[in-house]
């Protein structure tokens, strides 16, 4: 019986669904218990809606309902709420970048150190099949963001002996690689934790970004300086064609 009393203590007033968490202001306290209470997928969801919000009556109660309030945690904090807090937050972004869709998305193109590549399998029991592979990247050094992820690869690689043989290639990057998610305990599947879907031709480098490239890679990721020159290490870039934001 004390668990379930210490953890409803420590919300301090707070009504948490899911990673979702607002605060009542005095004299709410019925419309907790309306909320908890509500059985139906109507009712919740009517019960939240604001103009401007994210939760919208299209989504069922059950896709972020708890059963019980498990505690508030950083995204119950936002700095700026006033004495009189709307009751659904806005989620403004206390992340990097600026302001916007195309100010996200180069923030994640130029932050991400890492992607995630999906090619189609050229070789083995898997050949014509989908492949994900995670690899390396780098938009360019930290004080120059071109928007075009470089990457430091192998012919040995599963993954690049794909391309070679078929350039075209998806990159995803995830705003779970910095630390605007882990910081306001937001899951990386959560809709505000923004993701980035790169499309288009994977090339090699041509000789005159040579240098820039190794700029690029060697200032981000200084350890793939001592990989073994055995694996014939080359650069190559992604030719985007499409981009997919996804950030709410």
């Amino acid at each position: 019986w004390w668990l379930p009393a210490l953890l409803w203590g420590g919300a301090g007033g707070y009504v948490v669904v899911s990673s979702v968490s607002w605060p009542l202001p005095e004299g709410e306290e019925e419309a907790a218990d309306e909320l908890h209470g509500s059985s139906t997928e109507d009712a919740l969801p009517a019960l939240l809606e604001e103009a401007g919000g994210l939760w919208k009556q299209s989504y069922p109660a059950s896709a972020y309902r708890e059963d019980a309030a498990l505690g508030s945690g950083p995204a119950a904090r936002r700095s700026g709420q006033g004495a009189a807090p709307s009751r659904m937050f806005s989620y403004r972004r206390d992340g990097g970048g600026a302001p916007g869709r195309a100010g996200t998305a180069r923030f994640l193109a130029h932050y991400n150190t890492w992607g995630f590549v999906a090619t189609r399998a050229a070789h083995g029991k898997i050949q014509g099949m989908p492949y994900g592979n995670c690899l390396l990247l780098s938009d360019g050094p930290i004080n120059n963001s071109t928007g075009i992820p470089f990457f430091y690869v192998t012919p040995k690689d599963n993954t690049v002996a794909d391309l070679l043989k078929n350039p075209v290639a998806s990159l995803t990057l995830p705003e779970a690689d910095g630390n605007f998610c882990r910081k306001n305990v937001i899951d990386p599947e959560d809709a505000r934790c923004a993701r980035l879907t790169l499309t288009g031709q994977m090339v090699t480098v041509s000789p005159e970004e040579v240098e820039f490239a190794k700029q690029a890679m060697f200032s981000r990721h200084p350890v793939v300086r001592k990989w073994p020159r055995s694996y014939e290490w080359f650069f190559m870039k992604m030719n985007i064609e499409h981009i997919w934001l996804q950030s709410w």
